[in-house]
């Protein structure tokens, strides 16, 4: 398939960004199941719930059916150890009846405000406590009617939870995109000029391109991804730099430097988007889609 000038131009410089930030993603799902991030992040928010009593809630066995199993460690991948990691994520309902299992009242159905006062005040100090205590002195003293409200409170802070761990995420994924970009010296702006000027690279950047949506693009791992973005390289990394200033003039240097530092802050910006962008950006200019099963197993293309 053949494309025009510009067209390719626009296609060599998405296919860099998906790459980059294909193994962007990769990292970064490596270093926040390492870290636990996700699970620190729940962590937080459990303590506003149970206060001191974290350990007993996460010990509930439905909470305890929860937890993801990993390998222990990085050399696990070699004896195939694994065990539970901290929870990441827990549906407001189980929640809910995890946290009215601790706090005795799930057995209690017909029971008087006072007595609920006297079970909730047994918990330690936490938000939640004062929440229930709160809705009970405003009158609400039907158990299915605290366990609405309950509920809808827990699933306010599950959804604050999980966007904690985004926005962690994303710093991460910044962070990386401005060691790898960096890392690579890819600037933009040269990279646009290169395209522009070489046919026969803009022509591997299209068909590399093609043929990466119709693997659907989510498939590589790590290495296979490094060989992709290998293909193109010659024309990425710091020994691309073109046109130093010839004569030195404090001038052409400082010109130079800034459309450097504007080139590859260009590309820390566009690698941070995620790859799953860049992919359906890349699907739509190629004019491919790719398999339902590739699109069911790739699902956000590394995003």
């Amino acid at each position: 398939m053949s494309f025009p000038q510009v067209l390719e131009v626009a296609i060599g410089l998405i296919l860099v960004y998906y790459i980059m930030g294909s193994i962007i993603s990769t990292i970064t799902q490596v270093v926040t199941e390492a870290l636990e991030t996700r699970g620190v992040a729940l962590e937080k928010y459990l303590k506003i719930i149970a206060g001191d009593r974290i350990v007993d809630l996460t010990n509930m066995h439905q909470i305890q059916s929860l937890k993801p199993i990993r390998f222990k460690n990085w050399l696990s991948v070699f004896t195939a150890s694994t065990e539970p990691k901290m929870v990441e994520k827990i549906p407001a309902p189980i929640l809910v009846d995890a946290f009215f299992d601790m706090a005795g009242l799930t057995a209690n159905k017909e029971i008087s405000g006072d007595e609920l006062i006297n079970l909730i005040g047994e918990l330690p100090e936490s938000e939640g406590k004062q929440a229930m205590l709160g809705w009970i002195r405003q009158g609400v003293t039907n158990i299915n009617d605290i366990r609405a409200r309950t509920t809808a409170y827990f699933s306010g802070l599950m959804d604050q939870a999980s966007a904690t761990f985004k926005a962690r995420a994303r710093s991460i994924v910044i962070i990386l995109s401005i060691a790898l970009t960096f890392f690579l010296g890819t600037d933009s702006i040269q990279l646009f000029k290169d395209l522009w000027t070489n046919a026969e690279l803009r022509a591997v950047a299209a068909a590399q391109a093609s043929a990466v949506v119709q693997q659907g693009g989510a498939q590589a791992d790590l290495t296979s991804l490094l060989d992709d973005l290998s293909k193109l390289s010659i024309r990425i990394g710091w020994w691309r730099t073109q046109n130093l200033p010839a004569d030195g003039s404090i001038g052409d240097w400082v010109s130079f430097i800034l459309l450097k530092i504007i080139g590859l802050g260009l590309t820390v910006v566009a690698v941070s988007q995620g790859s799953s962008f860049w992919y359906d950006l890349l699907k739509k200019l190629t004019g491919q889609s790719s398999s339902p099963k590739s699109v069911g197993e790739g699902g956000d293309a590394k995003g």
